[in-house]
């Protein structure tokens, strides 16, 4: 069973495998309803934007919200603050949030199947195999022709997240210097056991831009692909393991 809608403001995917109830899909997506709700900035009733009103205090926030915001200090803490979800007072815990809830909708899924997967806007978690019995092939596509795939990946229960420019434009930032446009590298392709960790660290490691692949590489159980403005790409030591050849 595979479904797609349009929440969050992005296309995600849910694929079972396994034999299962429609009711199985449709609790993921209320779940991501729910975080949709929760953290949106877009939103003025979601929780975030009531905390960014001055509406809600930190002694009132909810306990999603406590572990979102705590992984974004650790993640801001282990990025030596190339991460960072507050800038000039405005809190926006998007780069967290993403990953952290494909993680959460793979986890209710991960109690009742073995092969499926969730793809929130590109940012992927696998379980298993595909409905061929075989690994997940997912493709990172070039960022000067969407259209075209540059690699692609055998996966099975990885995470892929990808950050970068070619979508979204301009959209991540480096805290040090806020105002400096991010032009060095355009793509930054993570691969790992965990969403959350992939995704997290993508962010991180793009705003980092060409320092951003040596970070990944001293990651354990981390391994990356990027792309810089010229085209060229530069990958981990272990991220080859990950190519398809068939």
């Amino acid at each position: 069973m595979k479904e797609t809608r349009l929440l969050m403001g992005m296309p995600i995917t849910v694929e079972i495998v396994d034999e299962s109830p429609q009711s199985s899909i449709d609790e993921v997506f209320e779940y991501l309803n729910y975080i949709d709700e929760t953290f949106s900035t877009y939103k003025e009733t979601s929780e975030i934007s009531k905390i960014n009103a001055k509406l809600i205090t930190k002694d009132d926030w909810s306990e999603d919200m406590q572990e979102v915001m705590a992984l974004c200090e650790k993640t801001k803490q282990e990025s030596r603050g190339y991460f960072d979800a507050e800038h000039n007072g405005h809190i926006d815990p998007s780069g967290i949030v993403k990953g952290w809830a494909i993680q959460q909708a793979a986890t209710i899924l991960g109690k009742k199947y073995q092969n499926y997967y969730v793809d929130a806007g590109g940012d992927i978690q696998t379980a298993g195999k595909n409905a061929e019995g075989k690994p997940w092939k997912v493709g990172i596509r070039n960022p000067f022709n969407r259209t075209e795939v540059v690699k692609t990946l055998s996966v099975s229960g990885q995470a892929i997240a990808t950050s970068g420019t070619s979508i979204r434009g301009q959209h991540i930032y480096n805290p040090h210097v806020p105002s400096q446009e991010l032009l060095e590298i355009v793509s930054l392709t993570v691969v790992g056991q965990s969403i959350l960790e992939a995704d997290r660290f993508a962010t991180a490691a793009f705003a980092m831009q060409a320092e951003g692949i040596h970070f990944i590489a001293s990651l354990p159980g981390l391994e990356g692909y990027m792309i810089n403005k010229d085209g060229l790409a530069t990958f981990t030591n272990g991220f080859s393991n990950y190519f398809s050849h068939d």
